[in-house]
């Protein structure tokens, strides 16, 4: 570590993932320091560790550029003065190094690794890496254990007064799969609690805050969990909007841009978020199909046993429920569509089976492990069907916070560009490309555009003629929904067969007369 120099603030305005600052070549000259080494930013008791960039031009010298976050976290702005120190390395590059190599990392390597993370010592680059060696060679159990308490240790924990405390995830894969919104409402009118926190989309559509934001606030601080928990019985929060794992939230910011899920980060980061709110029992829903994130059923049964070895020995009561997957959920896709879809389902009146049948089932088995006796579904549906279940979601998102008053679906808007994907034979529908279907919905603007997505005009076995339509796009800019019509021509997500899939000619016999 070096000498620390006092630099003028130049505020910069500009957004990036990691904690950048923009130095002036020849002051990075005279302190040694090269692009993308680290320095500690201070200005009175606040301080934070930033990667350097260099110019020419954009600071002069004695200036500092600081971008947005960096502002934020320091408390500062243009003119201000700052003290600048140069800082060695990580030790964490070391660690992933290591399991760049396929060695296994101890419980104190992986607190380091994550303790740097949550400190954003690591750049976007190194934080890639790491994801990446985890990707092609995953943590073992042991490790992902200790990675869960370390991500757990990393933020705030929300202790709700009520016992016990049930939970509900789903580790996605399969598109329009907004069943949250209708079982945690069905859980929470029942009686339990279940202060649910969720993601944002990492390779899909939209995760479960992307849907419900079109039509509420997600971002809630721990104690506005706790309290619409304890008072409503459940909330539908981001789990990014409060400091719970916050290194597990770092490290999806870099798994988007790579569209990657690994298989123990996903257990770690799902079980770290639910142990920090303090869950007693969850459900997890891994659904299963080809081109889903979970494409075998032995695959299937190997995250259920996974989550529940991992979930007993932190605490968690871990049940798991192999859903369907060879299609997408219901028939909406994108956010705004996708709540236009539950709120449906919650008033009676869904426009597939689907979604209701999950949706329900799921409900029923979080009441069973809850202590329901009979049948856990019939209940769900008593629930639903007598309105409660619509009125537990009105009163969560009303806690939350929300623009409308007993919503209802036809207050949802959708994306006012519109394109329609017709069949082109006539045949029966045998498959639907989910992740096709996910491609076509992001080129249209998902899940940054909200009103965006597709809506399924045919699933899997419906009868279709030459012309009928399959599907349709929707975005909110023209432009995005061109690019998707584009992708969907060229990805063809549907596959449509006759009773005779194939003739293999014979020899031709020449009858004479």
């Amino acid at each position: 570590m070096g000498p620390p120099s006092e630099f003028t603030v130049k505020s910069i305005d500009l957004e990036t993932g990691e904690l950048t600052v923009v130095m002036n070549r020849e002051d990075a000259q005279v302190l040694g320091i090269r692009s993308l080494d680290r320095v500690k930013v201070t200005s009175g008791r606040k301080s934070m560790t930033a990667i350097v960039e260099l110019t020419g031009t954009v600071v002069g010298r004695g200036e500092l550029g600081l971008l947005v976050k960096g502002r934020e976290m320091l408390g500062i702005g243009q003119g201000d003065r700052v003290r600048v120190t140069p800082v060695s390395r990580p030790v964490s590059i070391e660690i992933i190094k290591k399991r760049l190599n396929r060695m296994e990392l101890s419980s104190e390597e992986i607190k380091i690794l994550t303790e740097e993370i949550t400190n954003h010592r690591l750049s976007d680059v190194e934080l890639s890496a790491f994801v990446c060696s985890t990707y092609m060679n995953p943590l073992n159990n042991r490790e992902i254990k200790d990675l869960t308490m370390a991500m757990v240790g990393s933020g705030e924990t929300i202790e709700v007064d009520t016992q016990p405390i049930f939970d509900f995830h789903s580790i996605g894969g399969v598109p329009g799969n907004k069943v949250t919104l209708i079982v945690v409402p069905i859980v929470a009118a029942a009686g339990l609690h279940i202060p649910k926190t969720c993601s944002r989309a990492i390779s899909s559509a939209g995760g479960t805050a992307d849907i419900l934001e079109t039509v509420a606030n997600v971002t809630l601080p721990g104690w506005k969990i706790k309290e619409i928990c304890e008072t409503v019985g459940g909330t539908i929060a981001w789990g990014g909007g409060v400091n719970i794992a916050p290194a597990d939230d770092i490290i999806i910011r870099v798994e988007y841009p790579l569209s990657i899920d690994p298989y123990s980060q996903v257990i770690a980061s799902v079980l770290a978020k639910k142990k920090a709110v303090g869950a007693d029992h969850l459900l997890m829903d891994i659904p299963v199909g080809p081109n889903t994130k979970v494409p075998t059923m032995e695959l299937g049964r190997r995250y259920a046993r996974d989550f529940m070895d991992i979930g007993r020995q932190i605490g968690i009561n871990v049940e798991c429920a192999i859903t369907y997957g060879g299609q997408p959920v219901g028939r909406n896709v994108g956010p705004a569509l996708e709540v236009k879809e539950a709120l449906k389902v919650l008033e009676n009146d869904p426009p597939s089976t689907s979604t209701l049948e999950k949706a329900t089932s799921l409900a029923g088995i979080i009441l069973e492990m809850g202590g329901f006796t009979g049948d856990g579904k019939s209940e769900a549906m008593k629930i639903l069907t007598s309105g409660r279940a619509l009125d537990k979601f009105r009163e969560i998102i009303e806690a939350q916070g929300t623009e409308y008053h007993d919503i209802s679906s036809d207050m949802v808007e959708l994306g006012k560009h519109t394109a329609v994907i017709e069949s082109p034979s006539r045949g029966y529908v045998s498959s639907i490309n989910n992740k096709d279907i996910v491609k076509i919905a992001r080129a249209a603007g998902c899940p940054h555009d909200k009103f965006g997505g597709i809506v399924l005009e045919k699933k899997i076995g419906h009868q279709v003629d030459r012309g009928d339509e399959l599907f349709t796009i929707y975005s909110s800019n023209e432009q995005k929904l061109t690019m998707a019509v584009q992708a969907a021509r060229k990805l063809s997500p549907f596959t449509i067969e006759g009773m005779v899939l194939e003739r293999i000619p014979g020899e031709k016999v020449i009858h004479t007369i």
